[in-house]
């Protein structure tokens, strides 16, 4: 019976494991990617309605505007985008009074 309970305590710690799906690339696969040039977008349809809000934010955190590259709409493809300096960009003129402000009229 003693040689029993570590065997039975190896069963218990291994049956979550062993119950658990496999899930492989669940960590490692992010559905946004992207840095100071460009980045890209896993495509679903419910990121098929936002996906030009989503790379307009990622790039307006670099000053940059945001241009679609390419869009395959199917599970497994991506949206493509890169971030871009707006026409009229003076680094000089923004170090200085800041970037333009837009308004809504």
């Amino acid at each position: 019976m003693p040689a029993l309970r570590p065997t039975l305590l190896a069963a218990l710690v291994a049956l979550p494991l062993a119950a658990a799906p496999a899930t492989a690339g669940f960590l490692d696969t992010r559905p946004f990617e992207g840095n100071d040039t460009g980045g890209i977008i896993a495509w679903s349809p419910a990121v098929d309605l936002v996906y030009r809000d989503i790379a307009a934010a990622h790039c307006a955190q670099y000053f940059k505007a945001a241009q679609i590259t390419s869009v395959h709409r199917r599970y497994g493809d991506y949206v493509a985008f890169k971030c871009h300096f707006p026409r009229g960009y003076d680094p000089r003129r923004w170090m200085i009074y800041g970037p333009p402000v837009r308004t809504l009229y």
